[in-house]
């Protein structure tokens, strides 16, 4: 059984940036691909930013290349998020989730999923 926690999300102004960070926990963490999802009121989840387990290859939806950035810290099971240049339309409520060998942004790649944290980009 994989944990994950996510934490860092907040409110920020349009243009500003949030690191979001996903502590996983349980055995084998290295062979998990992570994936970050989001969900905004009323709109299906969504991949944003997900890494594979083995090369640690990355895949980002057009809506946020070149301003989001996935990373992973193995020392700390940790991965995180760089969110940049944020735009009202980034608000949701962000996921991180977890699976032996995945890869790739679908939701029924994934078995085990954090709470979520909650990103509101306003003025």
């Amino acid at each position: 059984q994989v944990q994950l926690v996510e934490s860092g999300g907040g409110l920020v102004q349009p243009g500003g940036s949030l690191r979001l960070s996903c502590v996983l926990s349980g055995p084998n963490l290295r062979s998990y691909g992570i994936g970050w999802f989001r969900q905004a009121p009323g709109k299906e989840r969504e991949g944003v930013a997900c890494m594979t387990h083995s090369d640690d290859s990355t895949y980002y939806a057009d809506s946020v290349k070149g301003r989001f950035t996935i990373s992973r810290d193995n020392a700390k099971n940790t991965v995180y998020l760089q969110m940049n240049t944020l735009k009202p339309e980034d608000t949701a409520v962000y996921c991180c989730a977890a699976a032996a060998y995945a890869s790739g942004s679908s939701t029924k790649s994934y078995d085990y999923w954090g709470q979520g944290t909650q990103v509101t980009v306003s003025s």
